[in-house]
């Protein structure tokens, strides 16, 4: 008997649209593998977008050590360290968790000890309901590195899908131009 497809998984119904281009992210992976750098990723509302982006660039697996998808507020702190004090004060969207998250994925990605050279972090409000307290739109991204951690407050516009899209292209700018000062 040969094996048939699921019929979910085919027919016209069935289609996939490709996700915008981030054009910074070849130069960005190109960059950090002549430093001979690496990046672990916190994903909480772009849900793994971030990693996706990155590791579709060839050599990828030179710099990219992994993600952590941390949807859910309690696995920011079992999983990324950031504190629960802070969490249960502030909620998740706050430029803090950011940059905990951010330090924090640098050390939960370690390898053999070594923590990965950067940690960046998305955390926000995609939509469509206001979150926190916090409007649709409001996204804080967080990047670190042996030198410190820092967060970015972005106001974004559009339905959810262009939120956590605009995000990704965000923080990755701002990881690309935090290289490139670092140089």
């Amino acid at each position: 008997m040969e094996a048939q497809p699921h019929p979910r998984l085919t027919g016209p119904e069935r289609s996939t649209q490709a996700a915008p281009p981030v054009p910074v992210a070849p130069g960005l992976i190109a960059e950090l593998t002549a430093r001979g750098e690496t990046l672990a990723v916190a994903e909480s509302l772009t849900g793994g977008l971030v990693v996706a982006t990155l590791v579709d660039v060839p050599g990828a697996s030179a710099v990219v050590r992994g993600g952590v998808v941390a949807y859910a507020t309690a696995v920011k702190h079992s999983v990324l360290g950031v504190s629960a004090e802070l969490l249960d004060a502030e909620g998740a969207v706050h430029p803090e968790v950011a940059r905990q998250m951010a330090a924090g994925v640098r050390i939960a990605l370690s390898v053999d000890g070594e923590p990965a050279t950067w940690g960046i972090s998305t955390t926000g409000v995609a939509g469509p309901d206001p979150q926190d307290g916090k409007p649709v739109g409001t996204v804080y991204v967080g990047i670190a590195s042996a030198a410190g951690a820092e967060a970015f407050e972005l106001h974004l516009d559009g339905d959810r899908g262009a939120i956590r899209h605009a995000t990704v292209s965000e923080l990755l700018a701002r990881m690309s131009s935090e290289v490139r000062g670092r140089e």
